[in-house]
């Protein structure tokens, strides 16, 4: 289990872990993210059917809103007058920032759902 979060944070292939899951690394801010069609380690096909990878929409949600309520949270235990309108500031900046980690690290989850891990 750790190992298998370890590899969607690194971004690793879901079968070998070794190889690469996207053709570039996410940055800051937008860009779309592109899965490779194969690991380049392993050979196994990644892009199982064309809209395979529209279900880690959902587990993006799920993060953002995750990421939401940490902030929330952060934000209300270190401020000594809660604004609604400067959380609000905070949380549109923190997800506009890491909005293609939040993508990458979705199709990743999304992909070690479907992908069975190779032990050897």
């Amino acid at each position: 289990m750790v190992l298998t979060l370890i590899n969607i944070f690194r971004l690793k292939c879901p079968v070998c872990c070794k190889g690469e899951f996207l053709e570039s690394r996410p940055r800051l801010f937008f860009k779309i993210i592109r899965v490779r069609n194969r690991c380049s380690n392993c050979q196994t096909r990644l892009k199982i059917e064309p809209s395979f990878y529209y279900g880690s929409m959902y587990v993006a949600y799920a993060l953002g809103v995750g990421l939401m309520m940490f902030t929330t949270f952060i934000y209300w235990s270190l401020s000594s007058s809660f604004s609604v309108l400067y959380c609000f500031l905070w949380i549109v900046g923190i997800l506009l920032v890491l909005n293609a980690y939040l993508n990458a690290w979705s199709k990743a989850i999304w992909a070690s759902f479907f992908f069975k891990k190779n032990l050897y």
